[in-house]
């Protein structure tokens, strides 16, 4: 019995390490010495005083600031059911993974794109998807997404938080 708890309080430790970074520094020196990143990609946790991380590849116009291709949308909403995403993620609610009402409104399409694309590369490069991988303690799968259909999925999303805006403003 006292093997099983030791074994497992050294899995809790372990995972806590992982998840913390090892101590590195998010914050990258394109970010503190250029005013250009968005202040808006990624906000810290309630109660937190610590600085959002800021990721090279999220500096620019949201992804649902640009215009829509809503048949791109349409191949993107199958892709999305499809490639199984809808088992980790929805819109408006938590699954086990974020939560992606308003996404295309908090990351660029650059972000998304490559979140899609290479999650393990992601998670250990960036500093936005390593705080992901942290808060909910699950990598995301890479589902093998050609990059026309992670365009697809990214229209998808865009599509959606349009909707919900309209819905909002009625």
């Amino acid at each position: 019995m006292k093997r099983l708890f030791l074994m497992t309080g050294c899995v809790v430790w372990l995972l806590l390490i992982a998840g913390c970074g090892g101590g590195q520094n998010t914050q990258t020196s394109e970010s503190s010495s250029s005013g250009s990143a968005s202040s808006s990609a990624s906000a810290p946790a309630a109660g937190s005083t610590s600085m959002p991380a800021v990721s090279p590849y999220d500096s620019g116009p949201r992804a649902g600031e640009t215009p829509r291709d809503e048949k791109l949308a349409e191949q993107g909403e199958k892709l999305f059911s499809t490639k199984g995403c809808t088992a980790c993620h929805a819109f408006g609610k938590r699954v086990t993974g974020p939560d992606l009402a308003g996404v295309s409104m908090r990351r660029t399409a650059v972000w998304m794109e490559n979140q899609i694309l290479h999650p393990e590369k992601m998670v250990k490069e960036d500093p936005i998807s390593h705080e992901l991988f942290a808060q909910y303690a699950l990598q995301m799968p890479n589902q093998k997404v050609q990059p026309e259909e992670a365009k697809a999925i990214i229209e998808y999303f865009k599509e959606k938080d349009h909707e919900a805006k309209e819905k909002s403003e009625k």
